[in-house]
């Protein structure tokens, strides 16, 4: 019996090894596992709506503590815009309502500069909706998600709603 107490307890020790190992958080062969930078992304700016002319000013801020090589900024409209429309060099569709734009490097405690996009949708809304958000953050972690997502109501009147 003693024998086999032994055995089983080399055997529980050996599995316990292996659990243990696998979730202490090593990769590979002793290396400690890659650990995701934070940071703090708000973006802000305005939006104006007159007679289907759509202007809109984004800026991103990086509260920190670590820097951003890049991030990406989601526009979501809630009307379609006109198909054919130029953007600004660092912005791209996403689709008919959806605008992505990067923000360039983003300095821990810095600003980007901000993207001014000149837009149109057909016809003559009375206002639109304006969903910002992050699309990608550089893959930091962010603790404080809430000041990067905004939903902006702008009512046909050419007034700056500011978010």
């Amino acid at each position: 019996m003693s024998v086999m107490r032994k055995s089983l307890l080399v055997v529980v020790s050996a599995v316990t090894a292996v659990v243990m190992g696998a979730g202490s958080g090593t990769a590979g062969a002793g290396a400690p596992a890659p650990i995701a930078p934070e940071a703090d992304l708000a973006h802000h700016g305005q939006v104006s709506l007159w007679d289907g002319q759509l202007r809109v000013w984004i800026g991103s801020d990086n509260h920190g503590p670590s820097g951003l090589p890049d991030a990406t900024v989601r526009l979501d409209f809630s009307v379609p815009l006109a198909p054919g429309q130029a953007l600004p060099p660092a912005c791209l569709w996403g689709g008919d309502r959806t605008v992505l734009c990067r923000t360039g490097e983003l300095r821990a405690g810095g600003r980007a500069y901000g993207t001014a996009l000149d837009l149109r949708a057909p016809g003559a809304p009375a206002e639109v909706v304006v969903d910002v958000d992050t699309a990608w953050n550089g893959g930091a972690s962010d603790r404080n998600p809430e000041n990067d997502h905004h939903r902006v109501l702008a009512p046909a009147t050419g007034d700056p709603y500011i978010f």
